[in-house]
């Protein structure tokens, strides 16, 4: 088995490498164009820091060995280990604006032996901000990001966790977790199974049905018997759309979609999903959303604070972004060859390389180790895209040539 990688990791060889170095440039560019400055949490926690937001599930976590003060595992995410060291260790407690890229890891389900265990992330969380501003800030940075690629067709999911957690304030308590729990897995047989008066059955299969034109579904909502934090929720929504329509040069299609939500509260306000079908295959290539009670999870003293953020898959991208004419299709070649002469150029051939390389750019270097015959370098050269030839005496005087 040493000849293999483990079930469910993998390699990256050096052109998928540069592709997704490129991927990520892009993205942290953006970012720091907008004001985010780049966080590195640590890659092993707590197992109890991982549990402690509530949308983690157990099972998920690659777990370590227990050293006593607690077990260990691998970060799944990045919002959990963001939210604790914003809290606990960045002094400055006013609007932090953070970004990151890193791997993360997560077991998968039962039954899928060999499936990916470790996937790549970039992301932002803005914390301590919350309003129709800061959720605008969000989803135009993250439009930003997909224009900044060159992603066109992707489509944006959204919805309003706390708003379907409202309007399903006006069925029985006994039923609102089952009714949850067909909206959020899709699941349109199980609602109709659910043994509820027939007006009550139509009023859930309706709230199942809230996706569509933003506008349109907005006003199906207005429908319902909106108590005073979902009305509250619909007018949040609609000063957002009004705010992305009107900043953004070319809005990105926007589905409404109240079905959008998780059987956990670690989302209180709105969430999304960008998706992308390509050859029919539909690919999720961000998601995130607003999370005002995470923070005090982590703070000693249980203060709360809002905040938002979300995360690009990388590999996701990376599959959209295969047949693109932005993404690097080589590696990089290297401009000079340098070739000692003979054995005893070695030394010069070395320091005039690292001369080469001394300058104020940027300049790839190769020194030649097989003391090759002229026309196997020169064909290697061609092979490579190397741009120029250094062949080098032992007084160190050099001969220079282009390779094509």
């Amino acid at each position: 088995m040493i000849h293999q990688a483990p079930a469910g990791a993998r390699d990256l060889l050096p052109l998928e490498v540069a592709q997704k170095s490129w991927i990520n440039d892009r993205l942290q560019e953006v970012f720091q164009r907008w004001g985010y400055k780049r966080i590195v949490t640590s890659t092993i926690e707590w197992v109890d820091t991982l549990m402690a937001g509530g949308a983690i599930e157990p099972s998920t976590v690659v777990q370590l060995q227990n050293i006593g003060e607690g077990r260990l595992g691998l970060r799944p995410e990045l919002t959990a280990s963001i939210a604790r060291a914003a809290v606990n260790r960045l002094s400055n407690q006013t609007i932090q604006r953070l970004c990151y890229r890193a791997n993360v890891f997560r077991n998968p389900p039962a039954g899928h032996h060999g499936k990916q265990l470790e996937f790549y992330q970039a992301g932002v969380e803005l914390l301590y901000a919350e309003g129709v501003l800061a959720d605008g800030e969000i989803i135009l940075l993250l439009i930003n990001c997909l224009q900044s690629l060159g992603i066109e067709g992707a489509q944006l999911l959204l919805g309003d966790a706390g708003l379907t957690r409202s309007l399903l304030n006006t069925f029985p308590c006994a039923f609102r977790e089952q009714i949850l729990d067909a909206i959020a897995s899709l699941d349109r047989v199980k609602l109709q199974k659910l043994d509820l008066e027939d007006n009550l059955k139509s009023k859930a299969l309706q709230l199942f049905d809230l996706r569509g034109n933003p506008q349109e579904v907005l006003a199906r909502v207005a429908d319902f018997d909106l108590d005073e934090t979902a009305q509250k929720a619909v007018n949040h929504l609609q000063s957002l759309m009004d705010l992305i329509n009107h900043s953004c040069e070319k809005p990105l299609p926007i589905t409404l979609d109240l079905s959008l939500i998780q059987t956990f509260d670690y989302y209180t306000g709105i969430v999304f999903e960008i998706v992308q079908v390509m050859g029919n295959k539909p690919y999720v290539l961000g998601q995130g959303g607003r999370y005002d009670q995470l923070l005090e999870v982590y703070h000693p003293q249980k203060k709360n604070a809002p905040g938002i953020g979300f995360c690009f898959n990388i590999q996701d991208l990376h599959n959209c972004l295969l047949n693109s004419p932005n993404l690097p299709q080589s590696t990089p070649p290297s401009d000079w060859l340098v070739i000692p002469t003979n054995i005893k150029a070695s030394n010069s051939a070395f320091a005039y390389a690292q001369k080469l390389r001394n300058t104020n750019h940027i300049v790839r270097v190769e020194i030649d180790l097989k003391m090759r015959t002229p026309d196997e370098i020169r064909n290697y050269a061609l092979e490579e895209g190397i741009s120029y030839l250094a062949w080098v005496d032992e007084n160190g005087n050099a001969k220079i040539e282009t390779a094509n």
